[in-house]
């Protein structure tokens, strides 16, 4: 698939891409006096919910369509773009007929090829920026399906937002950020402009800073933060959303990166721990190489001695000891156990295929 028709903010001397506002629209004055704190100068497009799917129902789930009446109103006084969720083709068409500036299609709905597709051909030939956000579950499959459905439907403005995943695995942030998923939707589409949503990541407010720099460290266009004149009492996200003046300090305290450097002298050297790098990689590669030949060495002696492949004891001594390996060496020992479990997953398949060839037939006398 070629490259979808996007432009990122490549030049150094642009600030990042920046979308704050309140997690939910709750009354007209919530949302005005949120705004008058945000230094509104430093933010391309205010957030609001209009509508918010909850998990369970019962729950506040938003204020519906006239709330952009509140929003209208607002805008008369301070002036600004506005940006919302939309999960349904109605939800687009009163969206589009309130003057949206801005729509993106949330983690619930983006795991719904079904959804998407309505939604992308009620958007059919907009020049409206439309961002996607991550699904709930880490599939980088269904994150590009979303985005190449609506891209059929010639929706020329596309973006991505990542919010995060939730997984069964212990973490301090709500949805763990699984960095790698959309660094590999990046480099894929070099020119989609990419957000990060810190407030859905961390899921409280104090770990918003640290991983909105995280996301500018590693190239990201640009944030969308969740902000309420009193976000203790918010009716949706409290934990998670920044009063304005902490949100104003922390863009004040954000430390932008420069893309590329023109420095040759920093090029030059880059170049040189590059070529290091390189070698290395090598020199790792041909140890896993060695090391699975020596996995199929063992799995034809298994089956030469009738014995099973998976044994549970050398599992659990691998899994144990590479990992203590890895402190001597200053290495993350979780780091290092999960790329154990990958090298086990592929040496159980080598094993697997030793056992599932047939025994060289003797010919016929």
């Amino acid at each position: 698939m070629t490259n979808l028709p996007l432009h990122r903010r490549l030049d150094s001397d642009k600030k990042p891409i920046i979308i704050a506002g309140p997690c939910s629209i709750e009354s007209q004055s919530q949302f005005l006096e949120t705004l008058k704190g945000l230094d509104l100068s430093k933010v391309d497009f205010i957030r609001g919910g209009i509508w918010k799917p909850r998990t369970r129902p019962g729950s506040f789930e938003g204020m519906g369509e006239v709330a952009f009446e509140w929003v209208k109103e607002v805008q008369k006084e301070l002036g600004f773009k506005f940006a919302t969720e939309v999960a349904s083709t109605e939800h687009v068409d009163i969206a589009l007929k309130n003057g949206a500036g801005l729509l993106w299609i949330g983690a619930r709905t983006t795991v719904n090829p079904f959804n998407v597709q309505e939604i992308a051909e009620a958007l059919r030939g907009t020049n409206l920026p439309v961002f996607v956000k991550n699904p709930i579950n880490p599939d980088l499959s269904l994150w590009k399906g979303a985005l190449e459905r609506l891209l059929k439907c010639d929706v020329k403005n596309l973006g991505a937002i990542h919010r995060g995943f939730q997984t069964f695995q212990q973490s301090k942030y709500r949805n763990t950020p699984l960095w790698q998923i959309p660094m590999e939707l990046k480099s894929e589409f070099p020119d989609l402009p990419l957000l990060c949503d810190p407030s859905h990541i961390g899921g409280k407010r104090s770990l918003i800073a640290e991983l909105s720099q995280r996301a500018l460290d590693l190239d990201f266009d640009g944030l969308m933060i969740e902000t309420h004149i009193d976000p203790d009492n918010a009716l949706s996200d409290n934990a998670q959303q920044l009063t304005p003046n902490a949100f104003n300090l922390l863009l004040e305290n954000l430390i932008l990166r420069n893309h590329t450097s023109k420095n040759e002298d920093f090029n030059n050297q880059l170049d040189i721990i590059r070529e290091q790098i390189d070698q290395a990689d090598r020199e790792i590669l041909e140890a896993i190489a060695t090391r699975l030949s020596l996995v199929e060495k063992i799995g034809e002696f298994k089956k030469d001695n009738n014995v099973a492949i998976f044994q549970i004891s050398r599992w659990k001594e691998i899994l144990q000891s590479r990992p203590e390996w890895a402190k001597s060496l200053n290495l993350d020992p979780e780091f290092i156990r999960e790329l154990y479990r990958h090298i086990h997953q592929q040496s159980v398949r080598i094993q697997t295929s030793v056992f599932n060839t047939e025994q060289d037939k003797q010919p016929n006398d």
